[in-house]
């Protein structure tokens, strides 16, 4: 069943969707087209691009970026745990200090396996 409140949303939507549209047809309408090289040219801080250069990269890069990536969205979990920790009581003390054990298991595996090793 459709409420007035959904159909109060989708008509914001509708409405914002239409206004975006509409500036953007207007834009490319009106506007000056007067292309030439210069403006043509990828811009890169006020300064003049840089040819691109296909390096290889170690896998250990990749390998440390990803342990990155993963140890900073594991630890994400602290901060909302850390808002309610009075409410938890003792049995939400204990799931993050299980959930605490096994990302310091996954740490210290990694570094013992030489992964964060930079050489």
């Amino acid at each position: 069943m459709i409420t007035t409140e959904t159909i109060g949303l989708l008509l914001y939507v509708l409405a914002a969707a239409g206004l975006a549209g509409t500036l953007l047809l207007l834009a490319f309408l009106i506007g000056p087209q007067r292309p030439n090289p210069v403006k043509q040219l990828p811009f890169e801080c006020g300064n003049l691009p840089h040819p691109v250069i296909r390096g290889k990269f170690s896998v250990k890069f990749f390998l440390v970026a990803l342990l990155f990536i993963l140890f900073d969205v594991e630890l994400i979990f602290l901060f909302p745990w850390a808002v309610v920790f009075h409410s938890l009581g003792l049995q939400g003390f204990i799931s993050m200090a299980v959930f605490l054990a096994f990302v310091l298991v996954g740490l210290v595996y990694a570094w013992k396996e030489g992964a964060l090793e930079w050489r």
